[in-house]
């Protein structure tokens, strides 16, 4: 635990050091992007930093790890620059993709502040400036993603050059694979909200599994653990152990995350209640719903579902349908599976003793968040 809090200090440290440098280098251009940094650092001052603990536990479990029966090797302050590097990249990266699901989405908060387009269009209509506000934000916050995207892979190679060669290729190769996965993810998300009339109901469900794994599940927990772990050399076998761990415990967080999208709490998650409700996602819990559902309430949960004007009354509603059907506690279910195998995968892996640990530990706790 005191390895994970450790890391998320140095983490932020690292995110303001490097933004702090952007700044500058914008400042050269024009005065008139600051609002550009500051947006970028209220943004990164948010969040969970899963990925970058996930990062770091997959790094710690391979460089801690006894190797051709040779003491573990002592892992000192210098050592953790580049990984701390990667994680932040990785934090860099997780937050452009924010920017850009929000105006996809057209969520009006992130983390209980405006999302970025709402944040630039407020200060469209505060400035008197000409056009049209809405036009502004959406653009201002595209680019804010596309900067917030090419200064991940700046931070990445600042990491990655402090490695060994082939420790690096296989990290960024593994970034790579992230990138691009998460964004056919995301893209497969946008199609099933437009083509899902299209399909039965066990194939809306095959569907909505298969956005989870690349839109969020890789991206979440497989990719940075396994990121990290390349970083410190890992072989084949700790590396395939890491991805059993993975990719079911990226699963169950996404599985939490729709939950959370319908049922939470906005006090606490920062996003307004059934905020995926009115959004229309065609989520994992939609599908087990439908399933079980006579066909009238179906035909409801179709029409109002995607409703950006839905009221309370009308969110609640759907929040008792959705539990009524038993899909909710067909999702627990899911979860509680996945976790198991996920934590199961790491029974016979030659992973440090302190990463075994705290990765049973974080198992835990992103499945059972409450944000």
């Amino acid at each position: 635990m005191a390895g994970s809090l450790r890391l998320v200090d140095l983490v932020q440290e690292r995110i303001d050091d490097f933004l702090a440098r952007r700044s500058d280098q914008l400042g050269e251009i024009s005065g008139d992007l600051i609002d550009l940094v500051s947006a970028s650092s209220d943004l990164l001052r948010g969040g969970k930093r899963f990925r970058a603990l996930f990062c770091y536990w997959g790094w710690q479990s391979v460089a801690g790890s006894p190797r051709d029966g040779q003491e573990v090797p002592a892992v000192g302050a210098d050592d953790l620059g580049p990984v701390v590097a990667v994680s932040a990249a990785l934090e860099l990266f997780h937050a452009a993709a924010l920017v850009h699901d929000d105006i996809m989405d057209d969520s009006d908060r992130r983390r209980g502040m405006p999302s970025m387009h709402r944040r630039f269009e407020a200060l469209h209509r505060e400035r008197g400036m000409l056009g049209d506000s809405e036009r502004y934000g959406r653009s201002a916050a595209l680019l804010l993603g596309d900067l917030l995207l090419g200064w991940s892979d700046e931070l990445l190679d600042l990491g990655l050059a402090r490695v060994p060669d082939a420790d690096a290729r296989a990290a960024r190769a593994e970034f790579v694979r992230m990138r691009s996965e998460v964004t056919a993810g995301q893209h497969l998300d946008v199609l099933e909200e437009g083509s899902w009339r299209e399909h039965d109901d066990q194939e809306q469900l095959r569907r909505a599994h298969r956005v989870i794994l690349y839109k969020s599940a890789k991206y979440s927990v497989e990719a940075p653990l396994v990121i990290g772990a390349a970083l410190a050399g890992a072989d084949t076998a700790q590396l395939l152990a890491l991805r059993g761990y993975g990719v079911p415990l990226g699963v169950a967080f996404q599985l939490r995350d729709d939950l959370l999208g319908v049922f939470g709490d906005p006090a606490v998650t920062g996003k307004p209640a059934g905020d995926d409700l009115r959004e229309g996602k065609r989520t994992v819990l939609i599908a087990l719903a439908r399933r079980e559902l006579p066909a009238t309430a179906v035909r409801l949960l179709d029409e109002l579902l995607g409703d950006r004007e839905l009221d309370e009354s009308q969110v609640a509603m759907l929040q008792r349908t959705l539990r009524d059907s038993g899909a909710v506690d067909r999702v627990e279910e899911l979860i509680a599976r996945d976790v198991d195998r996920a934590v199961g995968a790491l029974g016979g892996a030659r992973i440090s003793g302190s990463a075994r640990a705290e990765l049973g530990r974080l198992a835990d706790a992103v499945t059972r968040r409450q944000r």
